[in-house]
């Protein structure tokens, strides 16, 4: 272990960046899952600040109970006050709490990243609302959740409506899609708004991010058994139907759908697919607002040629730097390796590896 951090520091020499932690974690038997996406997470830097601010405001809370975002946050501040700068962390507490709270995650069977990102960023949200609901009287404001400004009602409350609330986790990964609807015989146009956490788009074979939004944005005809109740025709007409992101988020992270069921195999299969994501990306033909530009900074790796056996590591840039976590070990690459990360040419070849998780960050929010 020592002998990995003193080559990565060796590596890195006077530029290892000031006040940074590289760090690999503890694999506890198939928890790399876990540990591919607590490593993005981590190096999504504004996440990270503000969680490292919620445990400094309640670490001297005593009374407070234990739950994800606090061993969460006790994790990021475990990494983040080491004296060294490279080495192992055991995220110990954070998977036992894991599997504490969802069964999904408690066998030894392969796990998926994608599932576990979404279970752990909806229960910090909840976590999150519930204390707002419960404010104490010393309370700071700043990491208080706000009223959304458009969002929908949430429940009635003693027969009032509730806004709903936006925390620091919506600030970081939340975007809104717009569903419209267009009828072909009174064009009238019918909009409805979804929040998202992150895209789950899907992929063809030797293709990219940007035609996968275009797909994803792509106009659908209904008709036949398909078609749409206009409520000024007041009745079942033809229309057109599109997705477009309506307020693209500060961080973007889309999952590419690698693992499809065929019927006639009755299972999943893994898509070995090449889909190159670049370095930069422009939201082109999605949004209303299409300037918004992107930088890569993480990718969650899916290791293997099946969905139920395999191997999760993560690669992360820092610093100008891209680094590669894989459990305990973290080596420096250079930037030209991350193109082996996008797939196959071919269907069947010996690169198993695969970017899966792809996060992005907002060049607007970084100025």
């Amino acid at each position: 272990m020592g002998a990995t951090g003193s080559k990565l520091e060796k590596a890195l020499g006077e530029q290892f960046p000031e006040g940074e932690r590289y760090f690999g974690l503890e694999n506890f038997g198939n928890t790399c899952y876990c540990n591919s996406v607590l490593q993005a997470l981590f190096f999504c830097v504004p996440f990270r600040e503000q969680l490292l601010e919620y445990h400094e405001k309640n670490k001297n809370n005593g009374d407070a109970e234990e739950n994800l975002l606090t061993c969460l946050a006790d994790l990021f501040s475990q990494i983040s006050s080491q004296k060294k700068k490279t080495g192992v962390v055991s995220p110990k507490r954070f998977v036992q709490r894991v599997k504490k709270q969802n069964e999904l995650f408690r066998s030894y069977m392969h796990q998926d990243a994608h599932e576990f990102l979404n279970f752990l960023l909806n229960e910090l949200v909840d976590i999150l609302e519930k204390e707002a609901n419960t404010p104490k009287p010393s309370s700071d404001a700043s990491l208080l959740p706000q009223k959304l400004a458009n969002g929908h009602t949430n429940l009635h409350v003693n027969g009032v409506e509730k806004e709903p609330l936006v925390t620091w986790v919506h600030k970081n990964f939340q975007g809104t899609l717009t569903n419209e609807t267009k009828c072909l015989l009174c064009e009238t146009v019918t909009a409805k708004d979804e929040p998202f956490l992150d895209l789950s788009l899907d992929i063809e074979q030797n293709s990219s991010i940007t035609s996968c939004l275009k797909n994803f944005s792509s106009t659908e005809t209904l008709n036949a058994e398909d078609k749409f109740f206009c409520d000024k025709c007041c009745s079942l007409q033809e229309a057109q139907k599109r997705m477009k992101i309506k307020k693209p988020p500060n961080i973007l992270v889309i999952h590419l759908k690698r693992f499809k069921y065929i019927e006639q195999l009755g299972r999943y299969k893994k898509l070995l697919y090449r889909v190159v994501f670049p370095l930069e990306l422009k939201l082109n033909n999605t949004v209303e607002n299409s300037d918004t530009e992107y930088a890569l900074f993480a990718v969650v790796v899916h290791v293997g040629i099946g969905p139920n056996h395999g191997h999760y590591v993560s690669l992360v840039k820092s610093h100008n730097h891209w680094l590669y976590f894989d459990d305990e070990n973290v080596e420096i690459i250079d930037e030209s390796a991350v193109q082996t990360y996008f797939g196959s040419a071919q269907e069947y070849t010996g690169n198993t590896d695969h970017g899966y998780i792809l996060f992005y960050e907002s060049l607007d929010s970084k100025r």
